[in-house]
């Protein structure tokens, strides 16, 4: 046998191992249409995908994603094991190591961007809505949303505190998706907890949509008037509403046309987001209206982070997931969160929060 054919097949093994790695980066850097990821994907195949994958996914009491975690990490382990086993040269050892890591990777991403990750470069819900740009009108608008929003979680603090059940989420979300335009509706996921809860709760990370199975994942330390808006958030992941802004505009508009509870949940949490939007002496004399209970509500919001977050962890946490969204075409990176504020001030509305399309 000529000494050259293992070298040979080697370097052909090699190859076709970097086929991925090709494949993956020319995903990421190619930039493809808004309008066309929007049709052939958001609304084509991956609304057909979804409904199956969660509802394949909902069937399960844990979070598919931790198992894929563990399953990884217990290969990526074995398969470092035998090299080591099989081959004395550490330098072959490393180089093994490195390039199962990087094709291991690659095949990772291609799946993200094919089950979910193309959702961030479609169009965005500015482009389909009757929306005004942010501008001088924000200075009048912004005050009177926080006067409504002031209102709304008064009125609501007593019945949202009553009743417990929240039946009517999963039908406003519907309702939502069918306001907005959504040709097939998006399957709610079943909230989950995971074996990353810690991380969660040291991070401040309120929920996460699973890329790879679109099941639903929440922190397990949120308060009953938190836990509807962040489901709500996630389903509109799940809808295909990547971007965090639109997710936040979404999740509001779900949760404010549900049940008491839900509806609580969603102005409580456009209450956090409004003030900064208010100048100061307009934004102190309106939150003198704010009654006690909502009062005591955000008290405790307040003292759950203070005893679960790791402000070191957070800032690190929310660094890297920035970075994350600014790779994904998010140029506002993470304070895309705050956009929720300028899509409800600039969103035309018919009655009882419809938003109008163009």
């Amino acid at each position: 046998m000529s000494a050259g054919l293992p070298v040979r097949r080697e370097t052909i093994r090699l190859k076709r191992q970097l086929i991925p790695v090709a494949l993956a980066l020319t995903a990421g850097l190619v930039s493809l249409p808004r309008a066309l990821i929007e049709r052939l994907y958001s609304q084509g195949l991956y609304s057909a995908l979804q409904p199956l994958m969660t509802g394949a996914s909902n069937l399960l009491p844990f979070a598919l994603v931790d198992a894929l975690a563990i399953a990884i990490a217990i290969g990526w382990l074995l398969a470092v094991a035998i090299d080591v086993a099989w081959h004395r040269s550490w330098s072959t050892i490393l180089v093994r190591v490195v390039v199962r890591t990087i094709v291991g990777a690659a095949w990772l991403y291609l799946a993200f961007l094919f089950l979910w990750g193309f959702n961030y470069k479609r169009v965005p819900l500015v482009e389909k809505l009757q929306f005004a740009a942010p501008g001088t009108a924000d200075k009048e608008a912004a005050p009177a949303l926080l006067a409504t929003t002031i209102e709304q979680v008064n009125a609501l603090h007593g019945p949202a505190h009553e009743h417990e059940e929240r039946t009517s989420l999963g039908a406003a979300f519907a309702r939502t998706e069918r306001d907005l335009g959504a040709l097939r509706f998006a399957r709610p996921g079943r909230p989950k907890t995971t074996l990353f809860d810690w991380y969660f709760r040291r991070a401040g990370v309120s929920g996460m949509t699973d890329p790879f199975f679109l099941e639903t994942v929440v922190a397990s330390d949120l308060l009953p008037f938190e836990r509807p808006f962040v489901i709500a958030h996630e389903w509109s992941h799940l809808a295909g509403y990547a971007d965090e802004g639109d997710a936040n505009f979404v999740g509001w508009l779900t949760a404010v046309r549900a049940a008491p509870t839900d509806r609580y949940s969603g102005w409580l949490f456009l209450l956090e987001e409004l003030p900064s939007a208010v100048r100061e002496k307009e934004r102190s004399e309106l939150m003198n209206r704010l009654g006690e209970g909502p009062r005591a509500d955000l008290r405790a919001i307040a003292a759950r982070v203070e005893q679960q977050v790791n402000p070191m962890i957070a800032t690190a946490g929310w660094h890297a997931y920035d970075k994350y969204l600014r790779l994904n075409s998010v140029e506002e990176g993470a304070a895309s969160y705050t956009r929720i504020v300028q899509l409800v001030l600039g969103t035309k509305f018919d009655a009882d929060w419809t938003p109008v399309l163009r």
